[in-house]
């Protein structure tokens, strides 16, 4: 074991003490303050880890990613920590999920740690500050992250929107988003906000990236559109969907939380939400292989269950370019991000 494990092993329980929701927003807190200071940002490099040996990164998307690990949408929704994220080591950091304006998301508590199965489930409805205040986050930090870390946007439909104006939200989420983006993600696969999966059509779902597409080059500002699906679809669905976003997506984002069950056993089980963690690791596999079988020369970046090199290198054979941690940096601790970055890409 590692110290940095050792270290977080120790720590962990008095962060389990608080409230979930609360501990994680006194650490966006920490990552912001650290991420602006030089001395926090050392020692914020010396928890993740991160050295010479690790992966060299990639060309992918059009851009360069300094390495292959990133930062999943949700943990970081309002793109306040940026700068801790890169000192950390991460290759990228998808902030996010952005609404055009502010929401308060569901009611609490929203946010279950489900201890026992190295998972959470959480039902926070797109809670954020509204794509303006993600924009100007974002533009203030621009300048003074690193060269290759990559910031992409994920976007997704607000909570009162009627299901029938959800294309006007993506636009005007993107278009607030898009100067400031790196690539932008489209959440149409969250299970906390009503009505939003039922965009994995493939029909509605190319209209959509067709007008996203169109409004980036109208802005002058044209960008990667991503997809990230839900890994509940059943796999004729699924295979549909990807054979269509081959030809309307410039990639995919594999998967979202799940709200299935399967064989837990925290107390917690019950908790209506999207289960992340641990569990998610089969069916993130499973999405992958189908995929890059479905759409060869598409990029994929597997997001979902990842806690550690292993997982890793199974995402990686399974077809993947990219990772993302969440819930694993929640149960493993921030040195995940060196062990992940040290895991070498198998050219899938």
């Amino acid at each position: 074991m590692s110290w940095r494990a050792f270290a977080y092993r120790i720590a962990r329980p008095l962060l389990f003490a608080f409230e979930p929701e609360r501990i994680h927003r006194l650490t966006i807190a920490a990552l912001r303050f650290a991420g602006a200071h030089a001395l926090g940002r050392a020692l914020l490099g010396l928890a993740g880890g991160v050295h010479r040996r690790s992966d060299p990164g990639v060309q992918l998307l059009g851009l360069t990613f300094r390495n292959r690990v990133g930062i999943g949408a949700g943990f970081d929704k309002d793109a306040r920590a940026i700068r801790g994220w890169s000192a950390l080591g991460a290759g990228f950091v998808e902030v996010g999920t952005v609404t055009p304006e502010a929401q308060a998301g569901n009611p609490r508590p929203r946010l279950f740690r489900l201890k026992a199965d190295d998972a959470l489930i959480n039902r926070m409805g797109f809670n954020n500050a509204g794509a303006a205040a993600l924009a100007r986050e974002v533009m203030l930090v621009r300048e003074r992250l690193p060269e290759g870390f990559v910031v992409g946007v994920n976007i997704g439909r607000g909570a009162a929107t009627p299901a029938e104006r959800a294309l006007d939200d993506y636009l005007e989420a993107f278009r607030l988003v898009a100067p400031i983006a790196d690539y932008v993600a489209v959440n149409v696969s969250s299970p906390n906000t009503p009505g939003l999966r039922d965009l994995q059509d493939p029909q509605r779902l190319t209209e959509l990236l067709v007008a996203l597409r169109q409004a980036g080059e109208q802005l002058g500002h044209p960008r990667p559109l991503l997809v990230k699906l839900a890994p509940d679809l059943d796999g004729g669905a699924f295979d549909e969907l990807v054979r269509a976003l081959a030809a309307a997506a410039d990639g995919l984002i594999l998967s979202n939380t799940t709200i299935a069950r399967d064989g837990l056993r925290s107390p917690s089980r019950g908790e209506t939400g999207g289960l992340s963690g641990r569990p998610l690791l089969p069916r993130l596999l499973d999405a992958v292989r189908r995929a890059r079988k479905l759409a060869p020369s598409m990029p994929i970046i597997a997001s979902g269950g990842i806690f550690g090199r292993p997982d890793v290198a199974e995402a990686y054979a399974a077809g993947a370019d990219l990772v993302q941690l969440w819930t694993g940096l929640v149960y493993v601790g921030p040195g995940l991000i060196g062990q992940s970055a040290l895991v070498a890409h198998n050219g899938a």
